[in-house]
């Protein structure tokens, strides 16, 4: 269960211990307008980042989906279930390293 909960919950993989403390949020060219996430539900919070972006200027933009669901929606829903598993480990992290940049 726990290896497909983190399959499936990309953010949280991506943020559970990132490289030198720093993550990049961006879809192509647009950024985040987010400067740092905490660490514990990062999962959550990048999803969330992601989604508070520039707007994107491109006309036929559409969110991946799947069965007519944005795969963010399902990715934020999986994630916060690793998060929430995590939680010991990023509390600690938290509390030791504070929040992750964003790049």
């Amino acid at each position: 269960m726990l290896l497909s909960i983190s399959c499936v919950s990309c953010a949280t993989v991506k943020t559970v211990n990132p490289e030198e403390g720093h993550v990049d949020i961006s879809y192509g060219k647009n950024k985040s307008q987010c400067e740092s996430i905490p660490r514990v539900y990062s999962g959550a919070a990048y999803n969330f980042c992601r989604l508070h972006g520039e707007p994107r200027t491109e006309p036929a933009y559409e969110f991946q989906v799947l069965n007519g669901v944005p795969f963010l929606v399902i990715d934020t829903f999986f994630s916060v279930l690793a998060d929430t598993v995590l939680l010991p480990y990023t509390v600690y992290r938290q509390v030791n390293d504070g929040n992750i940049q964003v790049n």
